[in-house]
């Protein structure tokens, strides 16, 4: 449900009081995420006790912090709960590879999009970097590995960013959906 959070945040400062209550639930780092989100794309689309939405915010088509976490320990351990989306057509023979890649990179051909779900939206845009890197013949998953582990070091140990990291390197897709082909 859209609340017209966006409308009643360019007319007022402070956080929106529907959003106010679901966030007075949540804790750690989803919610200290949710802060910088709004801070840097304005108030979301929807939010529910659980999860919050902004759609084609920035680069993205959509942009969802889940209350709920998922153990991850690929590059590093972290938790992931920020999901971002993209228009990218993956090929389908590439689907296995991007599960050997990153358990964390979600192709939905149907849909023709890429999701990145991670702890930082320099990882969802490194992940999918790297996806097009794959999917491209740039990289192996091997060295897509290997190259994760090199970013990810640096952006975490040392604040380096990385082109990786910032952006995409890659050219915004369109018409990507594949609804297939009818049999009867």
């Amino acid at each position: 449900m859209d609340y017209g959070f966006s409308g009643y945040y360019r007319q007022h400062p402070s956080i929106h009081p529907i959003l106010d209550q679901i966030l007075e639930r949540w804790t750690g780092e989803p919610k200290k995420t949710v802060y910088l989100l709004i801070n840097k794309y304005g108030l979301p689309n929807e939010a529910s006790s659980r999860r919050i939405i902004w759609y084609n915010n920035g680069p993205w088509k959509r942009t969802i912090v889940h209350l709920d976490t998922v153990p991850h320990n690929t590059p590093t351990p972290h938790l992931d709960y920020l999901e971002q989306t993209i228009d990218y057509k993956v090929p389908v023979q590439f689907f296995d590879e991007l599960a050997q890649f990153d358990g964390s990179l979600y192709p939905d051909r149907t849909a023709g999009e890429a999701t990145a779900k991670c702890d930082q939206e320099a990882a969802n845009f490194m992940a999918l970097n790297l996806m097009n890197d794959i999917v491209t013949g740039k990289r192996t998953v091997e060295n897509a590995r290997r190259v994760a582990v090199e970013i990810e070091k640096a952006f975490r140990l040392k604040g380096q960013s990385s082109p990786y990291t910032t952006g995409f390197l890659f050219p915004k897709q369109s018409h990507t959906a594949d609804p297939d082909v009818a049999s009867f």
